[in-house]
């Protein structure tokens, strides 16, 4: 059985609203590919062919960032590792940060260079140290890939230099910056760097956005002649995060104003609510057999939504909730489901869950429960 719960957006937070703002479509910029999505909420609030599998270029060291910052977080590795550059790492074509073969480097040192000067030397040198070659550290990016859910995505090397059956998505990308951003705050500001010097050699970070926006902090660009010029961006405004994806664009400059206009584009039209938080009480619910005879029922995480400006009093919550609870109840185990809606349009779906077990009750309770349960 069912039992239904719905409140206004009234009573979902204390949080006011701006007068009704009308929401006109998303620039167009003339990439290949795009998206623009909410950080908190995960909500797309623009799209172009972002289901497209295009080249990459050095967007492909997200994924190898990804990675590495993986190994630190296990242990496997740490940032003052002395790491051997090969003579295979010294010898990648393309955009480099000049370390030496037969030399040793810090891990420190090599991440910033493959985020901040986009070095492939410094990303063949990382996959090696962390997974023996880069041909094995490539097994890493695709499974990570998969963990994610990046399933229009196919990775050949750590670096982005053109190679068959080598892609990416835009959404997939964006997804993949989300994650790098919630995981590792610890090393997202070396995406912020505006340069960064080794060997004596100074190198500006190509995301020209950390000078042009105060509110961009990340993340990074891309370029072949056959992928054209990418760029993956991320900024922060009032406490609103937004990500945004450009991919296949004819110059440099485009993939800097396009990704400004998508920008400037989702903070002035939309705008972030945190409705629930992880861990708090939403509800309760009488749970027969169990040991205590209540549980306090919330979310597994944190729950916002991204709406259009000047639209958070149309939003509305609906709960579906099991009745008849019996104990013992997981955590892990979902009640029920919290339905988030803005006139008739679902933003959001999340199970309901007891916030701490419960186990079951005495002998005698059990019984009791047991007979009330057989007249109800």
């Amino acid at each position: 059985m069912i039992r239904a719960w719905v409140v206004t957006a009234a009573a979902l937070a204390s949080n006011g609203f701006a007068a009704e703002v009308p929401i006109p479509a998303p620039p167009q910029l003339g990439a290949t590919s795009y998206i623009l999505m909410d950080h908190s909420s995960g909500r797309i609030i623009a799209a172009e062919a972002a289901d497209e599998p295009v080249e990459p270029a050095s967007l492909t060291k997200l994924m190898t960032a990804y990675v590495v910052f993986k190994a630190l977080r296990e242990g496997q590795i740490s940032l003052d590792d002395q790491v051997f550059v090969s003579e295979k790492a010294w010898r990648t074509q393309g955009s480099r940060m000049f370390i030496e073969v037969g030399t040793q480097v810090p891990v420190e040192d090599l991440i910033r260079g493959m985020v901040v000067q986009s070095g492939n030397d410094a990303s063949v040198a990382l996959a090696e140290h962390v997974a023996g070659s880069e041909g094995t550290f490539v097994g890493l990016m695709n499974q990570y890939a998969e963990m994610l859910g990046m399933t229009g995505s196919s990775f050949q090397n750590s670096t982005g230099l053109p190679a068959e059956n080598h892609y990416l998505t835009a959404r997939d990308a964006a997804a993949l910056a989300r994650a790098i951003i919630s995981e590792f705050p610890e090393y997202y500001g070396w995406y912020s760097e505006r340069d960064f010097t080794y060997n004596e050699i100074k190198q500006h970070n190509r995301n020209s956005l950390l000078w042009r926006d105060s509110s961009v902090d990340g993340l990074k660009t891309g370029h072949t002649e056959a992928a054209g010029y990418c760029l993956v961006t991320s900024a922060e405004r009032s406490g609103m995060r937004l990500i945004s994806v450009v991919m296949g664009m004819p110059t440099a400059e485009a993939r800097v104003d396009g990704s400004q206009a998508l920008l400037n584009y989702g903070f002035r039209f939309y705008e972030t609510h945190k409705l629930y938080a992880l861990g708090e009480e939403i509800t309760t619910a009488r749970v027969w057999k169990g040991d205590p005879p209540v549980a306090a029922l919330g979310l597994l995480e944190d729950l916002y939504v991204t709406i259009p400006r000047g639209s958070y009093d149309a939003l509305t919550a609906s709960m579906d909730l099991q009745t008849d609870l019996v104990a013992p109840l997981d955590p892990s185990v979902p009640v029920g489901q919290v339905r988030v809606s803005l006139e008739g349009e679902d933003l959001s779906d999340v199970p309901l869950v007891a916030l701490h077990a419960v186990s079951e009750a005495s002998l005698w309770t059990r019984l009791r429960d047991e007979v009330v349960l057989w007249f109800q």
